[in-house]
């Protein structure tokens, strides 16, 4: 068993496996990482959550699916929703990487205030749930891009969102590199 594990938790509307958390995988694979996905039990259910049930059901979810985190190089990745498990890094004392967090989200962000551990913010500035000047006050890692919205796609032709795509990519690297495992 791998000393490091990265654990992807997804957003509400697509899996682990969708292209921004499958590529911060990927990445944390290539640097030795066992990497465990959650899926959902319901997939129907997120769509239906008030916003104060999303934190307890998104941990409840998590802890289902990764039990203990024993690996001593752990590592949480998680898409919007998935953001909801900022209680467990700040628990924890684990580095995470947030992709479109829920900045609009108390139980977001009293989270990310507690978190002794770093953290990388990616996020777009046509998204509702993104605040720039937040982001910055709670972390030095972060990676905004202009025009994106919830799903970092840009505006004009889908190249130019691939593109965003490879900035995400380039970015986990960096923070894993550097930061989390230097």
């Amino acid at each position: 068993m791998s000393a490091r594990e990265a654990i992807l938790v997804p957003g509400g509307q697509f899996g682990p496996t969708a292209p921004l958390l499958m590529y911060a995988g990927d990445a944390a694979e290539r640097r030795g990482a066992e990497v465990t996905r959650v899926w959902w039990d319901d997939y129907d259910r997120p769509l239906t959550l008030r916003p104060k049930e999303r934190g307890p059901w998104v941990l409840e979810q998590v802890q289902r699916a990764v039990p203990s985190f024993d690996a001593p190089e752990t590592l949480l990745i998680g898409k919007s929703l998935g953001s909801h498990a900022a209680t467990l890094t700040a628990d924890h004392h684990l580095p995470a990487i947030w992709l479109t967090p829920v900045l609009t989200s108390d139980w977001v962000v009293r989270a990310l205030r507690r978190a002794t551990a770093p953290f990388l913010l990616v996020g777009g500035t046509a998204d509702p749930l993104w605040n720039s000047t937040l982001a910055h006050d709670l972390t030095d890692h972060v990676l905004e891009i202009d025009g994106a919205d919830h799903g970092l796609y840009v505006p004009g032709p889908l190249a130019a969102s691939t593109a965003v795509l490879g900035q995400v990519a380039t970015a986990t690297e960096d923070f894993l590199d550097k930061i989390v495992w230097p």
